[in-house]
């Protein structure tokens, strides 16, 4: 009753503020004729037939029926015909709203003293912000809309059908962008589902009335008073959070870990990642996903992740759909992704979802913000190697929105610090983000994202690398109905770089590679019922390759031309998967993705004798195939198999299966993603990758759902993974198949994960223990690795601790400290030197044998908030820390020279000195 009577004042206080005055109005007139209904019925019919809201206490109303035939009547003379013998009073003000109370008549003018002591901002120093008239406003906007009867569909005599289905988004109210994984429910009987990616959710609810609760990580916790009569569409606004330092989110229906089907799935947004300090003090996502369980990379500055004994290459890095063939900047320091466009990242090393495929190990999927569409605003920051702004805003207001990102670098400064042999070094980077989405009706929707990188830099040399993405989008959304929908994706992804150099006009050359892709996706969503959600689809890829061009820079140059040749191929997939509610406690999901690669003409292949291996020396001859024709066909099932059992509310167990084939290779003998990696397509020499994986993982949440832990184990087998042979030449190389090795191998590892995101005391710690054994004794490759047994791969680190911790002292300051621990990478050592063809070679040991020293690193980071006024131009923050704050030189790697007669061993640190740094970041 108390915040019933706070509504009503407030409301007509906002009314005094606008200025309205006690006047003669003219009221909507009404025909109708009522028969014995209830009084919320007699209310619900008149909001909807003459636009004004009806607040009141249902307590108050009692169990009189109404009686009413009335024509052409105004609003005020119907309400007091209706309500003489009842006892209600009412109350119409200015603002088209109408108040029922029992007992109490309402007021609808405030004298001017009251108003002006009313608007007077009050500071509150536990928060150090201000409160004014607009949070009154928006107070009052959400008691509105919580406390509103929202009537579903049309009602219907056909009583067969008593369960319906309800749609809808659910919007960020500040900037309408969608609010992605919110829990939409009702609690009697318990229904409740998750929004996509797009803040759209679809729900099997019973007829009736039914409180719909919506609820999301960071978001205040919100409510919708429903009349279900038949199918239909509401769509929710949700208000953003901002905590007190004693208060804890306690929900079971935030339980999302504990009742989803996906194993080894991770989710973080960009808010969480901004308190993980790194390297610069620049967010960095890939950073971030690093520290997760089950993900590693081999060294520092190296953004190439291993997932699961997974290589770098066998990661699908998608960004609003498009793939990122290399997601790093400045010697991988920095990742491709501007950190003021992105709004969350989520990680799949399991039960991947059938739409995606492709590769073996995970699915790395980046979404960016949609951009506001109701005010221009934006954000910049300025750190010691980069700066950073994005602008974002309406296009049209509330239907379309842009938001455009830029980052550049300024680093040159840095390189002058490193010792004289690198004085003349120089290295620079930008990017580029353009997303524009636009609702051209309630079904019909267009979202439209444009990404561009470039990265330059030399190392005291007059070897100049470039390389870079280009990738561009066009999505449409199209909803058939509540329970169907569609999503039509067309796209262009490029990766290329070159190499160049022009001191000597006599030598002068340079050296590109590129590969391009164009695809086309359908995916279609279609919600059965509450127990079956099918989604079905089609994928088509088309790959062009140039694996290398050489040539001469310039008239004088006499470097000889050479040309490779280019690859073309077509990747088709058609896939389907049924997510099945058996019961409340039993959920299964099954899905096949079928996979057909043609690897296309016009291409010259080399051809070998059968039974003998694949050498330089056993080529034969050659076949020549013209544009366009099928050369070479691979195909095969992919399986998705996962399954959730509920113990109780906060405990489960699941099991995943699921299989990849992956027919594109990146072609390294480094264990580091490098600009100048090769990428080759399957052809009839070249076989395509498999893997399966098998993962079983137990999940509990603890205090009211606000700590998670969770332990999985995993077992994964692969085939026809390109390692390379001793010696191997992989540029230019145009019998590339016979310098690399198809080895097969398994996977194994357990990992562990207890996160708390709430709180003062917030962030998390993972621990993973894995291995990656390869074996390469196939006699087609025409050597064995370490005599054919079982060696570790060079990016195997059987340990791996990371803790992440986040304290907040007020709701300015915070501090975050990240630690971690890992096994050292294997390397292969020499042990001794011998003579051979008059001359003296270097004995290795065996493959990947020894390792280099244990990594361990430190990092602290301060995190300052301006004050938190609502009402003001800017808003601004500092971070400020230093990244391995203990100046431990770490190994990125161990290598050995020979020198005047010895063989001398060295150690290669990135930061081996604490590094310090400051970021300065503001928002309009």
């Amino acid at each position: 009753m108390k915040y019933f009577l706070f509504i009503i004042l407030i409301t007509l206080l906002i009314g005094s503020y606008h200025g309205a005055a006690a006047q003669e109005k003219k009221y909507p007139l009404v025909t109708e004729e009522f028969s014995n209904v209830t009084i919320e019925s007699f209310l619900n019919t008149l909001e909807n037939k003459t636009g004004y809201r009806f607040y009141y206490d249902t307590a108050q109303l009692d169990s009189s029926k109404i009686t009413l035939s009335v024509k052409d009547m105004q609003l005020p003379a119907l309400l007091e015909l209706a309500f003489k013998d009842i006892g209600l009073l009412f109350t119409i003000d200015h603002q088209k709203n109408v108040f029922i109370t029992e007992g109490l008549s309402v007021q609808t003018e405030l004298p001017a003293s009251f108003f002006e002591t009313a608007i007077n901002t009050k500071k509150d120093t536990s928060f150090e912000t201000t409160v004014d008239i607009g949070e009154t406003v928006e107070k009052i906007q959400i008691a509105k809309q919580e406390n509103k009867v929202y009537v579903i569909g049309q009602k219907s005599a056909d009583n067969v059908s008593q369960r319906v289905t309800i749609t809808g988004y659910v919007r960020d109210a500040k900037t309408s962008e969608p609010v992605i994984g919110a829990s939409v429910y009702i609690q009697n009987p318990s229904i409740g589902v998750y929004t996509d990616q797009y803040g759209y959710f679809t729900i099997l609810l019973p007829k009736g009335k039914q409180t719909l609760y919506i609820q999301s990580i960071g978001m205040t916790d919100t409510k919708r008073q429903l009349l279900v009569q038949g199918d239909g569409k509401i769509n929710i606004d949700m208000q953003g959070q901002v905590m007190t330092l004693k208060r804890v989110i306690v929900s079971t229906e935030k339980a999302s870990n504990i009742k989803s089907l996906q194993m080894g799935a991770q989710k973080l947004d960009i808010k969480t990642i901004k308190q993980v300090p790194v390297v610069f003090g620049e967010a960095d996502v890939l950073r971030v996903a690093l520290t997760m369980p089950g993900v590693k990379s081999v060294g520092e500055a190296s953004t190439g992740l291993n997932v699961r004994g997974g290589s770098a290459d066998q990661n699908l890095i998608l960004f609003n759909d498009a793939t990122i063939y290399n997601p790093a900047h400045f010697f991988g320091m920095f990742s491709a992704f501007n950190p003021e466009v992105v709004k969350d990242v989520e990680l799949f090393k399991s039960s991947i979802p059938a739409k995606y495929g492709g590769r073996l190990s995970s699915v790395l999927n980046i979404t960016s913000r949609e951009g506001n569409k109701k005010n221009i605003s934006g954000s910049a920051g300025i750190g010691l190697l980069t700066s950073r702004i994005n602008i974002e805003g309406p296009l049209v207001k509330d239907k379309s929105s842009f938001i455009f990102g830029a980052r550049t670098t300024y680093a040159d400064w840095l390189l002058k610090l490193l010792p004289d042999q690198y004085k003349d070094s120089k290295a620079g980077f930008y990017d580029l983000n353009l997303n524009i989405t636009h609702e051209i009706d309630k079904k019909n929707f267009l979202y439209l994202t444009a990404y561009l990188s470039k990265d330059r830099f030399n190392l005291n040399s007059d070897t100049v690398y470039n390389y870079g993405n280009k990738n561009v989008s066009l999505k449409w959304k199209h909803i058939f109905n509540n329970k169907v929908y569609s999503l039509v994706t067309t796209g262009y992804d490029n990766y290329n770089y070159q190499i160049s150099s022009e001191h000597n006009p006599v030598n002068a050359y340079s050296l590109g590679f590129d590969v391009n892709q164009a695809y086309f996706k359908t995916h279609i969503n279609y919600f059965i019922n509450s127990k079956h959600t099918v989604e079905f689809g089609l994928n088509s890829i088309f790959y062009k390759l140039h694996p290398g061009t050489y040539g001469p820079a310039g008239k004088e140059s006499l470097v000889v031309p050479i040309n490779m040749q280019s690859e073309q191929a077509l990747e088709s997939a058609l896939y389907v998967s049924d997510k099945y509610n058996i019961n409340k406690n039993l959920s299964v999901e099954a899905g096949l993705r079928y996979s057909m690669y043609n690897f296309l003409g016009p291409y010259t292949v080399n051809n070998y004798p059968d039974g003998v291996a694949k050498t330089e020396e056993n080529i034969i001859g050659t076949t020549i195939y013209d544009k366009g024709k099928f050369i070479k066909t691979y195909h095969g099932p992919k399986v998705r198999l996962s399954a959730r059992y509920l113990l109780s509310q906060t405990l489960s167990v699941k099991a995943g299966y699921n299989s990849q084939r992956q027919y594109i290779h990146m072609l390294s003998n480094t264990a580091a993603m490098a600009p100048t990696d090769i990428w080759k397509l399957s052809d009839p020499n070249v076989k395509p990758q498999y893997g399966d994986q098998l993962s079983v993982g137990v999940y509990k949440n603890l205090k009211n759902n606000t700590v998670e832990i969770s332990a999985e184990v995993y077992y994964k087998r692969i085939k026809d993974y390109l390692d390379y042979k001793s010696g191997a030449v992989l540029v230019l190389n145009s019998h590339i198949e016979t310098d690399v090795l198809a080895t097969h191998g398994k996977a194994y590892g357990a990992e562990l994960l207890i996160k708390k995101l709430t709180g003062k005391m917030n962030g998390w710690v993972s621990y993973t223990y894995s291995r990656v054994l390869l074996q390469a004794d196939n006699f087609e490759t025409g050597e064995f690795i370490n005599g054919g047994k079982y060696y570790p791969a060079n990016y195997d680190k059987p340990h791996d601790v990371t803790f992440i911790g986040n304290y907040r002292f007020t709701h300015r300051f915070s501090v975050s400290l990240n630690a971690t621990y890992s096994t050292g990478r294997p390397i292969t050592l020499p042990i001794g030197r011998f003579y051979y063809a008059n001359g003296e070679r270097t004995l290795y040991a065996d493959r990947n044998a020894n390792r280099i020293p244990d990594y361990f690193r430190t990092d602290i980071s301060m995190n300052i908030d301006g004050n938190h006024k609502v009402h003001q131009k800017t808003h601004n923050s500092w971070t400020i820390g230093v990244y391995n704050i203990t100046g431990r030189k770490n190994p990125y790697s161990v290598y050995y020279i020979s020198e005047n007669g010895l063989v001398n061993g060295y150690k290669l640190s990135i930061f081996g000195s604490a590094i310090p740094f400051i970021n300065f970041n503001i928002r309009f």
